[in-house]
């Protein structure tokens, strides 16, 4: 008997995580704030449409809600690391943060989704919080 979740785990797929697209009513308001208060760069963008950041893991796409006929549900966390979350805090306005943590701390973009930033481990193990805390 196979577990919940598990059913696909025989057929090898081999799945490997490359980014993440969010939707967003007002993508202009959703790019300044991931260029200004993340420091994203953008990498792609195509005017009223999308604007794509990458990092080294993956990417993250903001995209204008109804631009494509198949939209995904709302929720949505993202997660980014940094270097040290205490400078980062300080450096985006400790006022932002809806929770902060010793290791993470969550803000919300212009249309309420989760930012949660880790702090970087040097073993690279950083967690965040349990499930179901980021709401």
């Amino acid at each position: 008997m196979k577990k919940k979740g598990i059913e696909n785990s025989d057929k090898n797929i081999q799945a490997r995580f490359v980014g993440v697209e969010l939707y967003f009513k007002d993508l202009d308001a959703a790019r300044s704030f991931y260029t200004g208060t993340l420091g994203l760069q953008v990498s792609d963008e195509q005017l009223g449409h999308h604007a794509r950041f990458d990092s080294g893991a993956g990417f993250v796409c903001l995209e204008r809600k109804g631009a494509e006929d198949y939209p995904s549900a709302n929720k949505a966390v993202l997660f980014f690391e940094v270097r040290d979350l205490k400078t980062a805090i300080a450096a985006i306005d400790q006022e932002k943060f809806v929770r902060r943590e010793r290791t993470w701390a969550v803000l919300h973009d212009p249309e309420g989704h989760n930012v949660l930033l880790l702090q970087a481990s040097r073993a690279k193990s950083a967690t965040g919080p349990p499930a179901g805390r980021t709401r």
